[in-house]
């Protein structure tokens, strides 16, 4: 479904790794114990019906597989942002948006050829999920682009936790997301954490799954502190909740 993921199946787990595109993007491949498959992200602005990946295999062979995508109909959110720049920022705010908003896409686009990717996740904060993923939002009853993440309120000052093994891409202090790090788990699969009071960590660092990255705040839009964890894969926003165990 949109902002979901279709798991593939590609070659048998005995013949080398294949390689898959889907609209031009690389996407994820690992092995399972009998075969390859590409783990896809897919857009919330996907259409519902067949889609295509394009794979070519060790031998040098390309295929193409078919999957089916299902329509989904997410809630409606309401917000009220007192700072009213945060809803319509003036000409100088733009400006610094247009910037920031190319280190952001630069990060989210990051490709390492990671062979074996660690994408059974933690949350990596403890509180109360308030705004779930996909939500198609109005702030101040304007329309928004939908929720890209999951927020998780918290008090601030709360230890954020890497979910799992991987490099911190790069951090910052933008606009819209306030303090925010990204981290590169491998393969195209990147996450996000906006929001933040405090930065615990430095570009290139290697971090551990439950290692301390940082703390939770109320930087950037929000009304009032919680975590904005999004999950990128393909360069594609995706239900974070997906790389969680379903106990979680």
């Amino acid at each position: 479904m949109p902002g979901g993921i279709s798991v593939i199946p590609l070659a048998k787990a005995d013949q080398p790794a294949p390689k898959a595109t889907f609209g031009k993007r690389r996407v994820l491949v690992r092995k399972n114990q009998t075969q390859w498959e590409a783990v896809v992200g897919l857009p919330l602005s996907i259409k519902p019906g067949q889609h295509k990946i394009s794979i070519q295999l060790a031998s040098g062979k390309k295929i193409t597989k078919e999957f089916s995508v299902s329509a989904k109909k997410y809630e409606t959110q309401h917000i009220t942002i007192k700072n009213k720049r945060m809803v319509n920022p003036t000409e100088k705010d733009i400006e610094r948006i247009i910037k920031e908003k190319k280190i952001i896409v630069a990060s989210l686009k990051t490709w390492n050829e990671t062979p074996t990717v660690h994408s059974a996740f933690i949350f990596p904060v403890e509180g109360r999920l308030s705004s779930p993923f996909g939500l198609r939002r109005y702030f101040n009853e304007q329309p928004r682009k939908p929720h890209s993440g999951l927020d998780i309120a918290a008090p601030e000052g709360t230890e954020i936790k890497a979910p799992a093994n991987g490099t911190i891409i790069s951090t910052g202090n933008y606009f819209f997301n306030g303090n925010t790090i990204f981290i590169d788990h491998g393969q195209g699969l990147v996450t996000m954490y906006c929001h933040m009071n405090k930065i615990d960590v430095q570009p290139r660092q290697k971090v551990n799954q439950g290692e301390v990255i940082g703390k939770v705040g109320m930087t950037g839009r929000v009304t009032g502190p919680h975590l904005h964890w999004g999950v990128s894969l393909n360069n594609t926003r995706v239900e974070p909740k997906l790389f969680l165990p379903e106990s979680e």
